[in-house]
């Protein structure tokens, strides 16, 4: 519970370090249970408000911020634990992204615009002090951002939500059944239906227009999210049967840490491998 509610609002300062405090709710969620799980959650919060209270003057934002950090992480660990299915975990975190994203555009009658209003107020003292800067250059790159503002800050939610419950699961396979994550964390695939419907809702956001489109091309970023994950384990597996996987598999995190623009194709490939099976049709290769 302390290392919950500090860490928490030590990430207000070091966003990062959110991961490892949702990974400590979701380490005694996976272990213990969906019940006492909600009971570090619920003292997690209520540390957090007296921290608030004592180092902010006010327990409101760190409580809202407690439950925006632990709620979803404790959701999808209860999931994990009754189900064991990672991969299913990871298809439901995604679709709750989906869900806040029409959600939102539900709540707000015109999102783009408000994110453009707040583009717009984050850039002003960087023009002002920038006078070389070609304006409507910025104001066009900004119209365009905005489109994707609200998918792109629930893919941070998702990635972050992900990112938490694995390293939940890695300290349980650590603590109890070594080499059990990696062997989940490989397999991590989804079904064909799944990729059908994320073609459909790809052609939408490319082909169709209006707010309809719009909202398929948030939705687009954060199926972008599934399949990164389910690509980097397929090229991990990939990789790590080759006689050179000391160099390989670092090689992958290395480049996708360093060229973010290649996680596309690496989701094209998490997106093929619904129908192509590679790390199956890669095993027969190997046992023949």
């Amino acid at each position: 519970m302390l290392v919950a509610s500090s860490l928490a609002l030590l990430s207000l300062l070091l966003p990062p370090i959110s991961i490892v405090s949702s990974g400590t709710v979701a380490l005694v969620t996976l272990r213990r249970g969906a019940y006492e799980g909600l009971i570090v959650l619920a003292c997690s919060c209520l540390v957090a408000a007296i921290l608030g209270m004592l180092l902010l003057g006010s327990y409101h934002f760190p409580l809202l911020y407690g439950l925006l950090l632990w709620l979803p992480i404790w959701l999808i660990a209860v999931v994990l634990r009754e189900a064991r299915h990672l991969s299913l975990t990871v298809e439901i975190a995604v679709m709750l992204g989906v869900v806040s994203v029409i959600g939102f555009y539900g709540y707000s009658s015109d999102p783009s615009q408000m994110w453009l209003s707040l583009l717009d107020q984050m850039t002003q003292p960087l023009l002002q002090n920038s006078p070389d800067v070609p304006v409507e250059k910025v104001q066009a790159s900004m119209q365009t951002i905005a489109r994707f503002m609200t998918g792109i800050v629930a893919a941070g939610a998702v990635y972050s939500l992900l990112f938490g419950l694995f390293l939940a699961r890695w300290w349980q396979s650590a603590l109890y059944n070594p080499g059990g994550f990696r062997q989940e964390y490989l397999s991590l695939k989804t079904e064909p239906r799944l990729a059908i419907i994320s073609i459909l809702v790809v052609g939408v956001a490319m082909l169709g227009s209006g707010m309809v489109a719009e909202i398929a091309q948030n939705i687009t970023v954060l199926l972008f999210v599934l399949y990164t994950f389910i690509g980097v384990a397929v090229l991990h597996a990939l990789f790590a049967n080759m006689q050179a996987k000391r160099y390989l598999v670092p090689t992958l995190y290395f480049i996708l840490m360093m060229i973010p623009h290649m996680m596309i194709p690496v989701a094209v490939v998490g997106l093929a491998d619904a129908w192509l099976n590679l790390r199956k049709k890669l095993s027969n290769q190997n046992v023949a």
